[in-house]
């Protein structure tokens, strides 16, 4: 009994361990969705959307705290110690499930979103003095390699081009391996060809699943270590002394 048990105590804390690099990792992906977020934001006005990279770092937070709670009482072998482990496993567990689902709300919205903003960004696109949205659209435009709504002609509609009067569009549209590109109309050759918002909604879709596969991926670890703790109890709770009397009888 007491060589089983310290089998499920060594299992228990080994998994504590995992538990607490699982901490890390999920604030880090709730960070990471956070830091590219900032990046599209202009083209995604719904701020709900960070609701589940917010409950995955809180998560995270409170899987670190568990850790402790959890190495505590395994040390000292208290039953109540273990079984508010357990519970408070099982509540971030429902949590994460509740994370999933909004992960996937939120990922199936994320098309409307775009398409219902991305005009107006590209309408307040202002070259000459460029503001946060000119910034959010010469970025996505060199980072996805990307020109235009739906292609490099999309700009021709814009104010910004309107005003120049030089049939060019902004120099974020050049192909990054030529240098001599002016992002004039007449070399389109020179500009990257497919439209920005399908790449948009592609990136922030990718983002999105981040945080389910990680909920995902920390839940099944969850139930791992729920189960071995459940053991452990039941092991606890099975004293040497109960087994005693009900073999022999009697106990004194």
């Amino acid at each position: 009994l007491k060589e089983g048990r310290a089998w499920c105590s060594k299992e228990l804390t080994m998994f504590l361990w995992l538990l607490q690099a699982a901490a890390g990792i999920l604030c880090y992906v709730g960070a990471y969705v956070f830091i590219t977020y900032d990046d599209y934001d202009h083209f995604f006005e719904d701020v709900y959307t960070l609701i589940p990279a917010v409950i995955i770092i809180a998560v995270g937070t409170l899987l670190f705290i568990i850790g402790l709670i959890g190495c505590c009482a395994t040390i000292r072998e208290s039953r109540c110690g273990l079984a508010t482990f357990v519970i408070i496993l099982l509540l971030v567990f429902i949590t994460e499930v509740v994370v999933v689902v909004l992960g996937y709300i939120y990922r199936a919205k994320v098309e409307d979103e775009v398409d219902h903003s991305i005009r107006k960004v590209y309408n307040g696109y202002n070259g000459t003095n460029p503001d946060a949205a000119s910034r959010a659209i010469d970025y996505v435009q060199r980072q996805l390699r990307c020109c235009g709504i739906h292609n490099y002609s999309d700009w021709e509609n814009t104010v910004w081009f309107k005003q120049t009067k030089n049939n060019s569009v902004p120099l974020s549209c050049c192909k990054a391996a030529l240098s001599n590109c002016t992002g004039s109309l007449t070399h389109p050759m020179d500009l990257y060809s497919e439209g920005c918002e399908a790449l948009v909604v592609k990136k922030l879709q990718e983002i999105m699943m981040y945080v389910i596969w990680a909920a995902l991926a920390f839940a099944a670890i969850q139930l791992l270590g729920m189960l071995c703790a459940c053991i452990v109890l039941c092991r606890r709770s099975r004293d040497p002394a109960y087994e005693l009397l009900i073999a022999g009888g009697t106990y004194a």
